[in-house]
């Protein structure tokens, strides 16, 4: 048996679903029920311990699933900050077409918004600190330009997949590995050699912590590149001696005290909330990979809210559940929300935020640029206190 790749090409995801699924369609199709329509949202009623909000993501590729569906879809905006309960999406439509596509829709939605949310709480407690996406090896491959876009919407500064720069136009950052200095066996060497082959434009950002102290480290690649060394890097703050905060104090000094102010100090390798909380007054910026490629999920679910009877809308839904399809209203600076039922009038002042995205399996409004998804959860994170570190 020879070995294989186990995904799928984007042409088959709607066939990623659950078998129940497949037989729901079968027997509505026997019992002449194909036509049935209902409107299901989709909402999150238990977000992880200590959260206050999530980022609404993975809009472009749930729309790309559903094309040429006859669905109609309201949705927020992609990036837009939720509170629990609220709705972010609604499909409406025969539920015969929607069934299959429960399971791919929800994959889609609920991973794009749990990554983009951990990235904006990373986001919003490093502050005007340098942020770069370093997550791909914890994941599979074919999720490479997924990850580096959730992680992007999420405010991120950076990030290092170098397919991005294909699938996204985001140029790919990054540094050194510790393998490159293991094979010259000399730190010096290697940041030389990183100096005279890479192209001008590429930071020059020298990893400092492979065979000598960090401090030490840093002084040597400091007084080999001079003025041409942007910063240097401490990686794996969890496997190193001591604590992180005084290496970072320690390295700090040592440079300004020979006159390298101008070196920044990044720190990365097991990074997450409270280690930026802790460093993000010493270090310029951090390296974050596990704790975005693998947050805590959003719990995103889709229910029945209504089915349509006699050519009328009839609120209904399972025990625990709010019947009838809702509208957020939104009050801005921050999350000043309101929920009504879809159709009905917000307050003054309130702007609804679920707006109708697709109609009929046609996309109905211009798709925003990632740039300007970003720079509208940048806007939002202004707005809302910084999370609770977890």
């Amino acid at each position: 048996m020879e070995p294989r790749i186990y995904t799928l090409p984007p042409e088959r995801l709607r066939e990623a679903t659950d078998i129940y699924f497949v037989r729901t369609r079968r027997i509505l199709e026997a019992k002449g029920l194909k036509d049935a329509s209902v409107r299901m949202e989709i909402h999150s009623y238990r977000f992880p311990g200590g959260y206050e909000w999530g980022v609404f993501a993975g809009l472009e590729e749930a729309l790309a699933l559903l094309r040429n569906t006859g669905l109609t879809v309201y949705a927020m905006p992609e990036g837009t900050l939720f509170k629990q309960g609220e709705p972010v999406f609604i499909v409406e439509g025969p539920y015969y077409e929607i069934a299959e596509l429960e399971t791919p829709l929800l994959g889609i939605l609920r991973h794009y918004t749990s990554v983009a949310t951990k990235a904006a709480r990373i986001k919003k407690l490093a502050g005007r600190r340098t942020v770069l996406f370093f997550g791909l090896r914890a994941a599979h491959p074919a999720l490479a330009p997924m990850l580096d876009r959730a992680a992007y919407i999420g405010g991120l500064d950076g990030v290092s997949g170098v397919l991005s720069k294909e699938y996204l136009g985001l140029e790919p950052k990054g540094t050194m590995p510790h393998a490159l200095i293991i094979l010259f066996g000399d730190q010096r060497k290697a940041w030389r050699a990183f100096d005279e082959v890479l192209e001008p434009e590429a930071p020059r950002i020298a990893l400092v912590d492979t065979f000598c102290d960090e401090r030490e480290e840093s002084l040597m690649a400091a007084e080999l590149l001079g003025d041409k060394l942007h910063g240097v890097r401490l990686d794996t703050p969890s496997s190193r001696r001591g604590d992180m905060r005084s290496i970072v104090e320690e390295v700090r000094w040592t440079l300004d005290l020979h006159g390298y102010r101008h070196v920044k100090i990044y720190v990365s390798g097991g990074v997450g909330e409270k280690e930026i909380l802790r460093l993000r007054d010493v270090a310029d910026g951090f390296g974050v990979g596990t704790s975005i490629a693998f947050p805590r999920s959003i719990d995103l679910s889709m229910d029945i809210v209504e089915v349509k009877r006699d050519g009328r809308w009839i609120p209904i839904t399972k025990r625990g559940k709010l019947p009838g399809a809702k509208q957020v209203f939104r009050r801005r600076p921050g999350l000043n929300d309101t929920i009504r039922l879809l159709g009905e009038q917000g307050p003054e002042g309130f702007k609804p935020l679920l707006v109708r995205v697709m109609e009929e399996g046609k996309v109905a409004v211009n798709l925003p640029s990632l740039e300007e998804i970003r720079r509208y959860v940048l806007e939002q994170l202004e707005e809302v206190p910084e999370p609770q570190p977890t």
